[in-house]
């Protein structure tokens, strides 16, 4: 009887866990309490620190291939194939397209530039990590981390550097959800109480056409020069396009809710489902964090630089707090803005003004995306 339980015991996880897999689930411990106590971006936190927690469980074998044509591999194994195949993240852009108003930066198009100054913490990092012994793919899949947005991270991880996938997809998502905590110093340093202070204008009306040609303007002239970015942009600007159109109100619902929710929630499993202790827990991953950091802040700081210069050049029209914004967590980072502008002036409402570059950013990154498939690849 006693070598029946002793043999079942041995059996179990509590028998066969490793101290990488106990760590990797403290780690998955602390992203729960984050998604679920603070509230940092949890719709897709929540599911990446669980998948983490699955993966890390001994003897579960979720993310286990099949040995042979006659087995069967783990669940999450199959669900991941749609990560592997970069099927997920055009199909996320695809649902931000369809929740997203580009009015904002139709409105005022020169908050474009604002978006694409923030993609410089992009090449920063990429050039931090080829100092750090990184090729030239891995270097670009890290530095895709600037951007702050997690689908695109994960689509040009999976093509460039598939192996460093858990690591960057957790940098990437962890910095995204931090953005609250993260971009405020930053901003606060680089402006002055003044800058901070000012009220912009009412942004003009944008009509249904300038709406509806944006999402098939941008697709022509983007998809031609970058072929490679037509994926994730292309999906981005169908998904707006159904939303503007207003002739496919089924599909936009499907696109906004059902569909958005079940790709977030494979995504986000199966992504967190990668961090195993084995891969996760090396001194690479401590780079990738690092650089990762680096690469926000520096976009979040280039952003804020110019809408500093954009507020000289217009007499103290713009205010520079919205270039913080021009990093793609949509729409937390414009949140952020107008919360920082709140506290400065109470009478100061930035969000719509922030929109601009926000959305600039989701499209800036896309591109970014393409440039270094293009470059590495």
């Amino acid at each position: 009887m006693l070598a029946s339980v002793l043999e079942f015991f041995e059996s179990t996880g509590y028998w066969n866990i490793s101290w990488g897999q106990f760590a990797m689930l403290i780690v998955s411990f602390v992203l729960l309490y984050l998604a679920i106590k603070k509230q940092y971006e949890p719709l897709l936190l929540l599911p990446i620190a669980f998948g983490m927690l699955l993966a890390n469980l001994p003897l579960a074998g979720i993310m286990d291939g099949p040995a042979n044509s006659e087995e069967v591999g783990g669940l999450l194994y199959y669900l991941y194939k749609g990560v592997k195949l970069g099927v997920y993240p055009p199909l996320i852009f695809l649902g931000v397209g369809a929740m997203t108003d580009f009015g904002p930066l139709i409105a005022n198009p020169k908050t474009l530039l604002l978006g694409a100054a923030a993609q410089f913490g992009i090449f920063f990092a990429l050039m931090g990590a080829l100092l750090l012994g990184f090729d030239l793919n891995q270097a670009s899949a890290i530095g895709i981390i600037g951007g702050a947005d997690g689908p695109t991270a994960i689509f040009l991880t999976t093509r460039l550097a598939p192996k460093l996938l858990s690591q960057i997809a957790v940098a990437a998502y962890s910095y995204m959800a931090l953005v609250p905590i993260i971009q405020p110093p930053i901003m606060r340093f680089l402006t002055t109480k003044e800058e901070r202070q000012v009220v912009m204008k009412t942004l003009r009306p944008v009509s249904k056409t300038e709406k509806i040609l944006f999402p098939i303007v941008v697709t022509v002239l983007v998809g031609l020069a970058l072929p490679a970015a037509v994926p994730l942009l292309g999906s981005l600007m169908l998904g707006n396009l159904m939303r503007e159109s207003g002739v496919v109100d089924r599909l936009l619902k499907t696109a906004q809710n059902e569909l958005m929710n079940i790709v977030t929630i494979f995504l986000g499993v199966t992504v967190g489902a990668t961090a195993n202790a084995h891969d996760f827990l090396d001194l690479t991953t401590l780079k990738i964090i690092f650089l990762g950091l680096l690469a926000f802040s520096f976009g979040t700081a280039m952003g804020v630089i110019f809408g500093k210069i954009m507020h000289r050049l217009t007499n103290g029209e713009v205010n520079p707090l919205i270039g913080a914004a021009g990093v793609s967590a949509v729409p937390m980072a414009a949140r952020v803005a107008q919360n920082v502008g709140r506290e400065e002036n109470d009478k100061n409402f930035l969000l719509m003004h922030a929109m601009g570059p926000n959305v600039a950013g989701v499209i800036g990154s896309a591109i970014a995306a393409g440039v270094l498939l293009t470059m590495a690849g």
